[in-house]
């Protein structure tokens, strides 16, 4: 029963993040949207620790500490941050590098969904937003990736997903700078021409 109600939970959140994807123009990541939960790697964790209202590697990282299906997940999906992540020559640590903003925008599709499928009535345009606020992910999220999300989860929460939407496909997608990336080249542009 618990492998049947995992089932109907990821494909419920796949077909929302596709949903999502599409009104975006991102259809091949919106079809192939986390297709790695299905692999018997993650799923069986998923069926084994299901419990309806929050992801069940949470649970497998109480019971484990630490969730295999979620090592996983992170390696196989670029919406993921964590996946962004390489060695610094420099520092001899692992460090966070900047994500395609395709991958962003997956990222924002996903979190939207997860909130909608976990949340359900109680969703809200602010529900990512808040989770994204209570979340110690930023802590490791590169600096760039950080600002941009919580600028798109900001702007959901405020002018609602069809602006927000609007606003990805019209300008993020088609690499136009961020409001402050564009005030940052103006700045420089003046101390050229002030030189």
């Amino acid at each position: 029963m618990k492998a049947w109600q995992h089932f109907k939970t990821i494909t419920h959140h796949k077909r929302l993040v596709m949903e999502g994807c599409f009104r975006v123009g991102l259809y091949w990541q919106g079809l192939t949207h986390d297709l790695s939960k299905y692999s018997p790697t993650e799923f069986r964790v998923g069926a084994k620790y299901y419990m309806g209202d929050r992801s069940p590697n949470s649970a497998e990282r109480q019971e484990l500490g630490y969730s295999t299906a979620w090592m996983h997940h992170k390696g196989r999906n670029k919406h993921h941050y964590e996946y962004w992540t390489d060695l610094n020559l420099q520092t001899g640590r692992y460090e966070s590098v900047p994500m395609p903003r395709k991958y962003l925008v997956e990222m924002v599709m996903d979190r939207r969904a997860a909130c909608m499928t976990y949340q359900k009535e109680r969703y809200t345009d602010a529900s990512p937003l808040e989770y994204f606020v209570r979340s110690k992910e930023k802590r490791i999220m590169h600096p760039e990736l950080e600002k941009q999300l919580g600028f798109l989860l900001e702007m959901l929460k405020d002018k609602g997903e069809k602006e927000t939407f609007r606003y990805i496909k019209e300008e993020v997608l088609r690499g136009r700078p961020f409001p402050w990336e564009a005030a940052e080249k103006t700045e420089k542009q003046d101390e050229k021409i002030n030189l």
